[in-house]
């Protein structure tokens, strides 16, 4: 794959404890995952803040608000002037 004249953004989309296991609990419930995904996930939570990435909170949003806030990183706009856009 060529890379050459792409910019690219490291994004992370992270979420409290409490929505990330309600989020797998219907992955475990549909057969997608097993039960034990549920504490590993927890605990690697706190990981997210050491990496180098643009970090987007999903707790609260919808994936559609999700994905605009991912193209807007690229188009440099922060949160407030999506709201304001909106």
């Amino acid at each position: 794959m060529q890379t050459e004249d792409c910019l690219v953004h490291t994004i992370s989309l992270i979420c409290d404890a409490d929505s990330l296991r309600k989020r797998l609990k219907k992955d475990i419930d549909a057969g997608i995952r097993s039960e034990d995904v549920i504490q590993r996930s927890i605990a690697r939570i706190g990981l997210y803040e050491k990496l180098d990435t643009e970090k987007i909170d999903v707790t609260h949003i919808t994936p559609e608000h999700a994905a605009e806030r991912i193209v807007n990183v690229e188009r440099g706009k922060t949160d407030a002037e999506i709201l304001y856009y909106r």
